[in-house]
C-alpha cells in the first residue's frame, strides 16, 4: 500500500511518517512545501509539494499514484486565518478541491485506480454550546478558520472518491528539533520560571496526543474506513483543569495558574466554548484506543529526554 502524506513537516505529518516508514507492506511518501525538515530521512520517499499549486498537485499524484492520501496540510493558526482570509481559503479548502479533482481525474483515466482520501478536520466547526460531541453533531462555525475547514469537509463529501474525515481536538505533541510549543510545554515552562499564567476556565476540550491521532489515521487507512470519525483523546477537561493536571504531573505550583474568561482574551477569532469528542465510533469500528492525558504527558517527557533537551 502506498500512503502519501501531505504536510509531512507538521506535527501530525511527522508522527505519521515515523510510524509508517518501517511498516511492512507500506511505502510512505512524505510531501510538504519546500525541504524535508524531518531529522530521520530513511525508510520513506520525500517529494516537495505545494498543495495550493494545482499543477504541482496533479504532477505529484500522477507520479506516485498513492493508494491512500492523508491530507494533514492546513493553515491552522486560527487568528491568522481571521486576518488573512485569502490564504486561509486557499490552504484549507481550495487546496482540498485541487487534490480531490486530481484524484478523480486519475481514476477516470484508470478505473482500476481507487484512491482513498483521508482528510483532517477540527472540533472548531462547531459552535461550542455543549459537548462532548458525536459524529452526527450539526456544524455551526464561529471563525473563518472553522468556515474554511467546514468547506473542505463539504468538498470531500461531494467527491466521487472513497473518502474519510478524521475530526480532532487540541492536538499536542513535539516535533523534531522542538521547533514549536504546545499547551503542555507552555504550562510547564512558565510555571518552572515562576511566572503567573492566565488560563481560561470556560473552554472544554478532549486533548489529543499527536501519536494517537496518527494511529487513528493509520487505522482508517488500513481498514479503508469511509465516513466521519472523531479521533481525539478520551479525557474531557476545561483548559484550566488541563493546566492543573500538567502542574500536578511535574510537581509545580498550581497557585500560579489564574482562572480567566475567554471574553478577557483579545483574540481576532472566536473559539467554541465547549467541544470535546465522543470516540465510541472509532473505538468500535477501528479499534482506536487513545492514551489518557497523563500518559500523553509521560510520552512527551520521554521524547524530550531522548532529544537531550530536558
Amino acid at each position: 500500500m502506498k500512503i502519501l502524506i501531505t504536510g509531512s513537516n507538521g506535527l501530525l505529518g511527522q508522527k505519521l511518517v515515523y510510524k509508517l516508514r518501517h511498516k511492512t507492506g507500506i511505502t510512505c511518501i512524505a510531501t510538504a512545501r519546500g525541504e524535508n525538515r524531518l531529522i530521520h530521512t530513511e525508510g520513506y520517499l520525500y517529494d516537495s509539494l505545494d498543495i495550493t499549486n494545482k499543477q504541482n498537485v496533479e504532477e505529484i499524484f500522477a507520479k506516485h499514484l498513492p493508494d491512500v492520501i492523508i491530507n494533514t496540510a492546513a493553515m491552522t493558526n486560527v487568528d491568522a486565518c481571521e486576518t488573512d482570509k485569502e490564504n486561509a481559503l486557499l490552504m484549507n479548502a481550495t487546496s482540498v478541491q485541487y487534490q480531490v479533482n486530481a484524484l478523480e481525474a486519475l481514476h477516470q483515466d484508470n478505473p482500476n485506480y481507487q484512491p482513498h482520501f483521508i482528510h483532517l478536520s477540527t472540533d472548531f466547526i462547531f459552535d461550542g454550546t455543549h459537548g462532548p460531541l458525536d459524529e452526527s453533531e450539526k456544524p455551526n462555525p464561529l471563525s473563518y478558520y472553522a468556515e474554511t475547514k467546514l468547506e473542505a469537509e463539504r468538498i470531500v463529501m461531494a467527491s466521487t472518491l472513497n473518502w474519510a474525515i478524521a475530526r480532532t481536538v487540541l492536538v499536542f505533541g513535539i516535533v523534531d528539533n522542538m521547533s514549536r510549543s504546545n499547551i503542555v510545554l507552555w504550562v510547564k515552562s512558565n510555571l518552572e520560571l515562576g511566572k503567573t499564567i492566565n488560563v481560561v476556565d470556560d473552554q472544554f476540550r478532549t486533548p489529543t496526543l499527536a501519536e494517537d491521532l496518527a494511529d487513528g489515521c493509520i487505522l482508517m487507512a488500513e481498514k479503508r474506513a469511509t465516513g466521519i470519525y472523531n479521533i481525539s483523546g478520551k479525557d474531557f477537561y476545561s483548559i484550566l483543569e488541563l493546566a492543573r493536571v500538567v502542574a500536578d504531573y511535574y510537581g509545580l505550583n498550581k497557585d500560579l495558574i489564574k482562572p480567566s474568561k475567554s471574553a478577557d482574551i483579545k483574540q481576532p477569532a472566536k473559539r467554541p466554548p465547549i467541544t470535546g469528542f465522543i470516540i465510541e465510533k472509532a473505538r468500535r469500528e477501528l479499534g482506536y484506543e487513545p492514551h489518557s492525558f497523563v500518559e500523553g504527558i509521560r510520552l512527551l517527557e520521554d521524547q524530550i529526554k531522548e532529544m537531550g533537551k530536558s
